[in-house]
C-alpha cells in the first residue's frame, strides 16, 4: 500500500527528472514540513495519511494566504507563483466542497442546533461542532465559519 508521503516522494523524484522546478520545490517544502512534524514530538514517528493530509492542507493554506498578501502588495509575479504552488498541493487533497454543498451541510447543522435549543449568535459554537466533523478536510475553517455566520444571521 502506497502512503501519501511515499507518493509525494515518488512525485518529487519524477518532477526532478522532468526539471519541473515549481513542482519539485513545492513538494520539497511540503516533505520538509512533514518531516518536521514527524520529529516534533518527544519521539520520531511516521505520520498517518490523515496527518500528512493535514500538513498538506496547512501548506496549501499558507500558499493561498501568501498569494493574497502578494497580490495586495502589488507583487503579481510572486502571487502567481504562490497560487501555482497551491494548485500543485491541491492535487493531493480531497476535492473541496462547492459553496452549494457547504451551504447545504451548514443549513442542516443549523436546523439540528435549533432543534437542540441553540439559537442566535450563540448557536455558532453548536453549529460548528456539528459541521466540522462532516466537512473535515473538504472545506477550510474560515469558509465554514463564514457560511455558518451567514445562515445564522438570516
Amino acid at each position: 500500500m502506497t502512503t501519501l508521503k511515499s507518493k509525494l516522494q515518488e512525485d518529487l523524484t519524477a518532477a526532478i527528472r522532468e526539471h519541473d522546478e515549481l513542482r519539485s520545490s513545492t513538494l520539497r517544502l511540503t516533505l520538509a514540513a512533514i518531516t518536521k512534524e514527524e520529529v516534533a514530538g518527544k519521539q520520531k514517528r511516521e505520520l498517518s495519511d490523515d496527518e500528512v493530509q493535514k500538513v498538506i492542507t496547512r501548506e496549501a493554506k499558507k500558499r493561498r494566504e501568501a498569494a493574497e498578501a502578494f497580490a495586495q502588495g502589488g507583487r503579481a509575479e510572486s502571487a502567481e507563483r504562490e497560487k501555482a504552488e497551491g494548485e500543485v498541493l491541491a492535487a493531493y487533497l480531497p476535492k473541496q466542497l462547492s459553496d452549494e454543498e457547504l451551504n447545504t451541510i451548514v443549513a442542516q447543522a443549523v436546523e439540528e442546533a435549533k432543534a437542540a435549543g441553540a439559537e442566535g449568535p450563540r448557536a455558532m459554537g453548536a453549529v460548528m461542532k456539528i459541521v466540522n466533523p462532516k466537512v473535515a478536510g473538504l472545506a477550510e475553517g474560515g469558509r465554514v465559519a463564514a457560511a455558518v455566520k451567514r445562515l445564522l444571521a438570516d
